[in-house]
């Protein structure tokens, strides 16, 4: 799956394997993990200088609840690639320039390109990515699981669980902000 909502100067192909003849440049995120290849996601990213390069993403979580693919980024130079949950942002004119979201799993990635805005979901709190990087991150939402169920002009609504109602409960987020109010999550 490639998701390119936003406008980016890179291609991406996601190979069903390792390639037997690999090429020049090839980068391992995270680079410090065992058996790296053992269900991860192998990507071949062609940048707009015409070079290209293996992006090999360690696997989080063989689980198809949570995401695995790519996707386009606010910074057109910037790729998403997502395994199993596991979210790595690459710079594709130097990847070895890159970040992790430190969601472990990622439950959902929504592209607010209208704010140019990469929203991450875990199971307690959004984090939203944009041009510059890390752009905000929600307190706590909810118990066990968070998910957006709209926009509404500078708003993301959505549902958090509450423990001691056991029912989910209406969120609001301010895009630019990352403030919010209500969710099931109650100090």
């Amino acid at each position: 799956m490639i998701d390119s909502t936003f406008p980016h100067n890179w291609n991406a192909e996601i190979l069903a394997s390792r390639p037997l003849i690999l090429p020049a440049r090839q980068f391992v995120y995270p680079a410090q993990v065992d058996e790296v290849e053992r269900g991860a996601l192998e990507v071949m990213v062609r940048p707009s200088d015409g070079s290209r390069f293996l992006a090999t993403c360690a696997l989080g979580f063989a689980d198809p609840v949570v995401p695995t693919g790519v996707w386009s980024c606010p910074d057109p130079a910037w790729i998403c690639a997502v395994a199993g949950g596991y979210a790595y942002l690459i710079d594709s004119r130097d990847p070895a320039r890159w970040e992790q979201v430190e969601y472990r799993p990622v439950t959902a990635v929504s592209p607010v390109p209208d704010h140019d805005l990469l929203v991450f979901a875990g199971f307690h709190s959004l984090l939203a990515w944009g041009p510059q990087g890390k752009a905000w991150q929600t307190g706590r939402l909810s118990w066990d699981g968070v998910s957006i169920t709209g926009l509404r002009a500078q708003t993301l609504l959505g549902l958090g669980w509450d423990m001691a109602t056991d029912r989910e409960l209406e969120f609001e987020v301010d895009l630019k902000t990352g403030r919010h109010s209500g969710g099931g999550y109650l100090v």
